[in-house]
């Protein structure tokens, strides 16, 4: 955006823009979120920053009114897949705080100097800069939502020290911390111009009560939001033990940096509450970082839907459902086994299968919370098991396992700063990993919004239905009858419309679980598909 478009959006107080930037005002010396209820400032009197550190390192503090700091995120950060948005990833996911600047620079495969000049051309601050604003929030969060010392709160937000904290407290939010909790204690909210209560706090941004040993959380997204879908999609698959969900809610449990933890999600009016139980507060970033991934809260559906709607294949599904979002998933090393499990089988099967899985390899927890029993199995857990002694077939058995070895032996990696293109071949490379599978890993493991599964059952089906082909799916599958090129850079999206619209008309939820091997799921225009065939 150039800044006059900035300038227009803060005028009309667009809530769609929070989290592209924030606003600095010269003469107040504060920064807002483009949706601030506050009088527009002069257009003399504004600069515009890509991230709310670059506002803090020109010695900005955060609004009290509108709380910068508490929009959703940028969605920039998922559709590139550049160093920058990767290191943007995987710093959210609290990557520095845990191994610092060096060990996030190898794993972007980046000397130190080299990302530092990076970010600093593309967002004004460095790498440690990015992570003291993170740690800022994650103070706010748990001063206000627990009854932690300031010391504990501290040193569970990642700061080194008592003074370091206390500073960039200060100069974030003008507030000691002791006066940043005891006035959230008595602050009641106040609306904005045309903004309910609900959509005014649906940010990060903690609510009152629940159980003790617990953080509650309002994450914010961009409307419209099909949160029954959503949902939906993530019940549908949810396995025993693990998770469990409905239409309205989902909770899993957590494998985290310092420990478990459990997340329950929740539909409401402007926002997704969340309920966050953790063994170790440090890992409250991750939790909700991953949380927002999962239900790909970042994401622009107005932009999205704007793009698909126009298409005449497609603008009857985005009409029906606005705001589809494309879930991901809290850990990609567990949804690429998964992915292996889901090969050639139905969406029950393969449930089915991963709860067995689970039973048998998957760690305890202490406390079981919502039937949520055992963590998923971990590679290197997996990685020492005989495929004979698997649920399935040999040959799915051995892929499983081979997947899992490289997993533990950090042959192949799987976080936030995965490079998609790159994880792509890796695992093409692997034993009984064919196209649908590594696309399927890419495109809910690492998030990204541009592929394409055309030869996948559900899609096959859904294309030919609308195309008016009809018939049993033929040799030739029915995505050859469009151009998925068109639907870029948002085809994951289309993926999920398509599949979405099969399972509403057809009675078995088989889309995602018909793996073939000729699939072309990357960010590449899709040729004709040669005839389908097993891919393991």
């Amino acid at each position: 955006m150039l800044d006059h478009e900035r300038y227009r959006a803060v005028c009309s107080r667009d809530p769609r823009f929070d989290g592209w930037f924030v606003t600095a005002v010269l003469s107040t010396g504060i920064y807002c979120r483009p949706s601030c209820p506050a009088r527009a400032p002069r257009r003399a009197n504004v600069r515009f920053y890509k991230s709310s550190a670059a506002a803090h390192g020109d010695g900005f503090r955060a609004c009290k009114r509108c709380r910068p700091d508490a929009s959703p995120g940028s969605p920039e950060w998922n559709v590139r897949s550049d160093v920058v948005a990767r290191a943007m990833r995987l710093i959210a996911d609290g990557a520095l705080d845990r191994q610092g600047v060096g060990a996030l620079a190898a794993r972007l495969g980046y000397s130190q100097r080299q990302l530092h000049r990076v970010l600093m051309a593309e967002l004004g601050v460095g790498a440690m800069a990015l992570a003291r604003a993170q740690r800022a929030q994650t103070a706010r969060l748990l001063l206000e939502t627990t009854a932690l010392t300031v010391t504990e709160v501290a040193f569970a937000a990642g700061f080194a020290s008592l003074r370091q904290f206390n500073d960039t407290v200060r100069a974030v939010f003008a507030m000691t911390p002791t006066d940043l909790r005891s006035a959230r204690r008595g602050r009641r909210p106040q609306a904005g111009p045309g903004r309910g209560a609900s959509e005014r706090r649906n940010g990060c941004d903690p609510f009152p009560g629940g159980p003790t040993g617990t953080i509650g959380l309002r994450l914010a997204y961009r409307s419209p939001l099909a949160a029954t879908e959503l949902f939906g999609f993530l019940g549908a698959r949810a396995v025993p033990g693990v998770e469990g969900g409905d239409e309205r809610s989902y909770r899993r449990t957590l494998a985290l940096p310092h420990g478990h933890g459990t997340v329950r999600l929740e539909a409401m009016v402007g926002h997704v509450r969340a309920t966050v139980r953790l063994d170790d507060l440090r890992d409250l970033s991750a939790a909700v970082q991953r949380a927002r991934r999962l239900l790909d809260l970042d994401a622009d559906p107005e932009a999205i839907d704007e793009q698909l709607g126009d298409d005449p294949l497609l603008g009857p599904l985005v009409a029906a459902r606005p705001g589809l979002r494309a879930p991901g998933h809290v850990d990609p090393a567990e949804l690429a086994v998964r992915a292996v499990l889901g090969q050639q089988v139905s969406v029950a099967g393969a449930r089915t299968v991963a709860g067995r899985l689970v039973a048998s390899y998957g760690e305890r927890l202490a406390a079981p919370v919502e039937g949520l029993t055992h963590l998923f199995p971990a590679p290197a857990r997996l990685a020492a098991v005989d495929p004979g002694e698997l649920p399935m077939p040999r040959a799915r058995a051995r892929a499983l396992v081979g997947l899992a070895q490289a997993l533990a032996d950090g042959v192949l990696t799987l976080d936030a700063g995965s490079d998609p293109d790159e994880t792509t071949a890796r695992l093409l490379c692997l034993a009984g990993i064919g196209p649908w599978t590594a696309g399927y890993v890419r495109l809910r493991g690492l998030g990204d919004p541009d592929v394409f599964l055309p030869t996948d059952l559900g899609v096959v089906r859904a294309i030919e239905a609308r195309v008016g082909a009809g018939g049993p799916a033929r040799r030739s599958p029915g995505p050859a009858l469009v151009d998925p090129a068109r639907w870029r850079p948002w085809r994951s999206y289309a993926l999920h419309h398509l599949w979405r619209a099969y399972g509403a008309e057809s009675p078995p939820a088989t889309a995602t679980a018909t793996a073939t091997a000729t699939s072309t799921a990357t960010s590449t225009p899709a040729p004709t598909p040669a005839p389908a065939q097993p891919s393991t």
